[in-house]
């Protein structure tokens, strides 16, 4: 069944919304967007309900933890009152490494099953789904060196991010879906199986 266009900008607004009040530190607003029962944020340094994020975002921004994002291109499929919405993302963060400042950009793609709720679409799961990623030193005449072992750790969609993020104190997790393979694969059929009337949004548990 054809995406509505009323349903398609809805849900185009609703993924514009959460990065731009998430990035902004607009928390009240950013609640918003999520199935308020529901609601569950999967990241590299983050698995767990949507309030819980919100909490350790807040803090994290409070703190001056530099994450940001920037949309590309979107599609969704929607059946009745559900929906699958994909939208083309980067992820940027600015972080010292063994004290030099770099920046790490992510590309991939936001992976949300969506729910309309008293009449409005709300994100019940947010999974993304990591492309590729490098790495970049902002004083170009700076020198850093990467442990082969911990850059080794990561799949190459967010091996750089992965690498970051555990020299900043995060625990990063491994497994999570990338361009290929058998868990992105897992992940689409989740979403079918979420238009179709499963139960629940798939299993944000499953990856290793």
């Amino acid at each position: 069944m054809p995406t509505s266009r009323e349903d398609g900008l809805a849900l185009r607004e609703l993924v514009e919304n959460w990065a731009l009040w998430r990035d902004a530190g607009d928390w009240e607003r950013f609640a918003t967007v999520w199935d308020p029962v529901d609601g569950w944020m999967t990241a590299t340094w983050f698995q767990g309900p949507a309030t819980e994020f919100i909490d350790v975002s807040k803090r994290g921004f409070e703190a001056g933890v530099s994450i940001l994002h920037f949309l590309g291109g979107h599609t969704a499929d929607v059946v009745d009152d559900r929906a699958v919405a994909q939208t083309k993302m980067t992820i940027n963060q600015r972080a010292e490494i063994d004290g030099v400042e770099v920046d790490v950009v992510c590309t991939g793609r936001f992976y949300d099953f969506c729910a309309r709720l008293d009449g409005e679409w709300k994100i019940v799961r947010r999974q993304p789904i990591y492309e590729k990623d490098r790495l970049d030193v902002v004083d170009p005449a700076a020198r850093l060196e990467l442990d082969p072992e911990l850059l080794g750790r990561f799949p190459a969609g967010y091996r750089h991010l992965g690498y970051l993020q555990t020299k900043a104190g995060f625990t990063v997790r491994t497994g999570l879906p990338g361009l290929t393979g058998d868990v992105v694969e897992r992940l689409y059929d989740e979403g079918a199986k979420w238009l179709a009337g499963s139960a629940t949004a798939g299993d944000p548990h499953c990856a290793s």
